[in-house]
């Protein structure tokens, strides 16, 4: 019997290539920055219509969120930090996602808004917790609010965070204690950003830079080198940022894609998809880490199927941070953990194919982009998993 050695060709496992704005290869397009208008502060709550409030509740709840005000009309959210709402719901036929609210800077004068991009004013009774404010509508339908005099809420009680005496090989900070979080839902401290798609990627991108000053964290580029996808962070000068408070996606409709809510720490995911495994809701993604942001994230369901997700752990940047350029490949998605699901994936279709037609037609696409972005999600990152 002959000795034979087996050699097994090893998997190719690339980090991103990141390329730094003030050395950008010649092929890829800058995103240019319009100046703002004016400087968002916070992403203050979203606004949603649903059909059934009572099992919008329910999610929320064993989500991690507490009730600050329910009727048979409408339904108020809030987490543990100070603001007054991070989630709004009002009585719909259909189920849709209706925008999200920005707090900015008190005394802030919304003239400017309503003489150049058609501002109108709210009813102070609109705005959960009060304060003054606009509604605008962006580029892709959605209803943007800028609100100012947002009165703040007491926090409601943490726990201690876990990570902080985790024992590592060499440093044994916890001894003679053991660790044992509540099984309790992942209390939810705030609301951290939106995704949403949409069909003209540069008007949204330009127009959320442009009204909300939003700065470009990490742009994602295609093949030919045009931008595609943007991270994009609030500008709060030396004050860090989330690395993302908002994420623009171009694609082939206008939609809402996932919200993301920060949570204590990687026992608060476990324990929170825990509960909401045993609560009989729909898991989507995680636990697993990103790349761009770098958070520990955990997907789910609603039963409306709008995205939600935990995280904990997440970049933050000053305003100086410069932006970055990162190729547009499913991969990036995430550092570690289950393969991306299919779900999250866009599906090839009769109606894709006519939505992709329309867009050709009305001169929102061209036939080299739709291969570009066909390829993108055509190729498994990990064909391993």
């Amino acid at each position: 019997m002959s000795n034979m050695t087996t050699h097994h060709r090893p998997r190719v496992l690339r980090a991103p290539e990141e390329h730094p704005e003030s050395h950008l290869p010649a092929q890829i397009q800058r995103l240019a920055r319009p100046r703002p208008l004016l400087k968002a502060q916070a992403l203050a709550f979203l606004r949603f219509e649903r059909p059934r409030l009572d099992a919008a509740e329910r999610f929320l709840t064993d989500f991690g969120m507490q009730v600050v005000s329910r009727s048979s009309q409408s339904l108020v959210m809030r987490g543990s930090g100070p603001a007054s709402a991070i989630y709004v719901a009002t009585q719909g036929r259909k189920a849709r996602y209706v925008g999200a609210a920005f707090v900015v800077p008190a005394g802030t004068d919304f003239a400017p808004l309503i003489a150049e991009a058609g501002a109108v004013a709210l009813p102070p009774t609109a705005i959960p917790g009060g304060g003054r404010g606009v509604s605008l509508v962006d580029p892709a339908g959605n209803e943007v609010w800028l609100i100012t005099d947002w009165a703040p809420q007491s926090p409601l009680p943490q726990r201690a965070a876990t990570h902080e005496a985790a024992n590592q090989p060499g440093q044994t900070r916890r001894v003679n204690q053991t660790v044992r979080t509540p099984i309790a839902p992942a209390a939810v401290a705030r609301l951290g950003h939106v995704v949403m798609q949409t069909v003209d990627f540069h008007a949204m991108a330009n127009w959320y830079m442009r009204y909300l000053g939003l700065i470009p964290s990490d742009v994602q580029y295609l093949a030919d080198g045009s931008p595609a996808l943007c991270f994009f962070r609030l500008d709060l000068g030396a004050q860090p940022a989330d690395h993302h408070t908002v994420v623009i996606a171009g694609g082939l409709e206008n939609k809402y894609e996932h919200s993301a809510y920060e949570v204590l720490d990687i026992d608060a995911l476990g324990q929170g998809q825990q509960v909401l495994r045993a609560n009989g809701h729909q898991h989507l993604w995680g636990i697993g880490r990103h790349v761009l942001g770098s958070q520990l994230f955990d997907y789910w369901l609603d039963p409306d199927g709008f995205e939600f997700e935990h995280y904990t752990d997440g970049d933050v940047f000053t305003a100086d941070h410069e932006t970055h350029y990162v190729p547009f490949e499913l991969g990036y998605l995430w550092a570690w953990g289950a393969d991306v699901p299919p779900d999250l994936v866009p599906k090839k279709s009769l109606g894709t194919a006519i939505k992709a037609l329309m867009l050709l037609k009305r001169g929102l696409l061209n036939w080299r982009r739709l291969q570009l972005l066909d390829r993108v999600t055509a190729t498994r990152p990990r064909p391993w998993l």
